[in-house]
């Protein structure tokens, strides 16, 4: 979601390519990303960057969501089956290719039922316009009842969920992440980073470097012995706290991959050593002891 609002054409360009010489090959966006530029520009740029070589597009795993609004029209958002059929269609324009590997609902949405969401979906699949589906944001309850109208329908129903999980955020451990597990969904964490909160921001701080937005400021206020400890700990044992934060998420079972937005080449560059880092069992103990997880339901709140 950078990609465009944050980081010049250009620039993003240079940071996909740099990306797949490195060896990665999920590419993660939206229908809406685009900021102050507007909706869809992030994916207009990811679309003219696979343009540009046609061995791009087969050799990626393409990924974008559909829920949010594109427009103050009533019908422009959700996930009816118009808005999903049409939505797939000008992603498709946008992301210049005839299919899309994974589609992801990025919200779930009330008040759509799940039969006319799924003969949405099993449309475009048929079309050869999607391959999978996968889900966004959902907790867990709305994955067993989608995945269980899906078999009904006897079609393949979600595949992946993408939700906010990090060493500050892990909710979805009480009920999200069980219920990827029981349907066999891969789990794509975004703000692996908790915004920043994560990155070394209080390092940064001390550096003079770039402040935090006002919202971070408070988060920083109020976890401040706890960010202290954590950077502490990345210090002990010579990482950065990013690298530290991302390979946190790989030591986790069921975490497929966790999306990054790197701004900047340096960045992504960063972020590629992580791939081979073990985290100590004493580390990862003591990361627990920083930023404690809620536990299992129902134990967590009951007996």
């Amino acid at each position: 979601m950078n990609l465009g609002p944050n980081t010049s054409e250009p620039d993003s360009h240079a940071i996909l390519s740099r990306a797949v010489d490195a060896g990665i090959n999920f590419i993660d966006t939206a229908d809406q990303y685009g900021g102050h530029l507007g909706v869809g520009t992030t994916e207009s740029i990811i679309g003219r960057w696979l343009a540009e070589d046609g061995d791009r597009r087969e050799s990626t795993v393409l990924a974008t969501k559909v829920h949010e609004p594109m427009s103050p029209a009533p019908n422009d958002s959700g996930l009816s089956a118009r808005h999903i059929i049409r939505g797939c269609e000008a992603s498709l324009r946008r992301l210049q290719t005839d299919h899309i590997d994974l589609y992801q609902m990025h919200h779930i949405d009330r008040s759509a039922p799940w039969d006319e969401i799924w003969q949405a979906m099993e449309t475009l699949v048929s079309q050869g316009k999607v391959l999978y589906i996968g889900s966004s944001n959902f907790p867990g309850w709305s994955i067993a009842r989608a995945n269980e109208a899906a078999s009904n329908r006897h079609f393949l129903g979600l595949v992946s969920e993408q939700s906010l999980y990090n060493l500050t955020q892990r909710s979805i451990e009480l009920e999200v992440l069980p219920a990827c597990e029981a349907y066999g969904l891969g789990v794509l964490p975004w703000s692996p980073l908790a915004r920043g909160l994560l990155g070394g921001v209080l390092s940064s701080d001390q550096r003079g470097g770039r402040r935090a937005a006002d919202d971070l400021q408070q988060t920083v206020a109020r976890l401040r012995p706890q960010i202290e400890d954590w950077e502490r700990l990345c210090a002990d044992i010579g990482r950065e706290p990013s690298q530290v934060a991302l390979a946190w998420l790989l030591h986790q079972p069921i975490v497929t991959a966790p999306v990054i937005g790197p701004r900047t080449v340096t960045q992504l560059e960063s972020t590629l050593e992580v791939v081979g880092l073990e985290l100590e069992p004493d580390v990862l103990a003591r990361l627990d002891e920083i930023f404690p997880g809620p536990g299992p339901a129902p134990e967590a709140y009951a007996w």
